[in-house]
């Protein structure tokens, strides 16, 4: 089966670093589906769940915004922020969705739309990925 290097990494760590089979990407417009021999892209990520499989297994990491890179061989995703299902803390994840849903139903004047809709995303994942371990 043919394969590409997935790197995935944050300011702090590199996640990621194995041959994958494929992976799913959350791109600004929509999911990247990426396989060996992908066109060359540079796109902008959106937080979200990020899977990749991975000598027959499935693996979902949840990611903030970032930036991915493909070429042939290799796929290099770089995000603010990635977790592992099990890094996740679900309590905490589901309050921040809380506080995400609060400030968008009852909006105040000095409201961060963008900043607020992409907190609730980026809990949505964290919680979506957790629940699937």
């Amino acid at each position: 089966m043919s394969t590409f290097l997935l790197e995935v990494a944050t300011p702090e760590k590199l996640v990621v670093r194995n041959d994958a089979s494929e992976a799913q990407i959350p791109g600004t417009e929509g999911m990247l589906g990426i396989m060996p021999g992908h066109a060359p892209l540079i796109s902008e990520i959106d937080s979200g769940e990020l899977t990749y499989t991975m000598e027959g297994k499935r693996h979902t990491l949840a990611i903030a915004k970032g930036w991915v890179e493909i070429s042939s061989s290799k796929v290099r995703v770089l995000v603010d922020s990635c977790e592992a299902p099990d890094e996740i803390d679900v309590k905490r994840a589901e309050e921040s969705l809380k506080r995400a849903n609060e400030r968008l139903l009852s909006p105040k004047q000095d409201l961060d739309l963008a900043r607020a809709l992409n907190a609730a995303k980026r809990a949505q994942a964290r919680l979506a990925v957790a629940r699937n371990k």
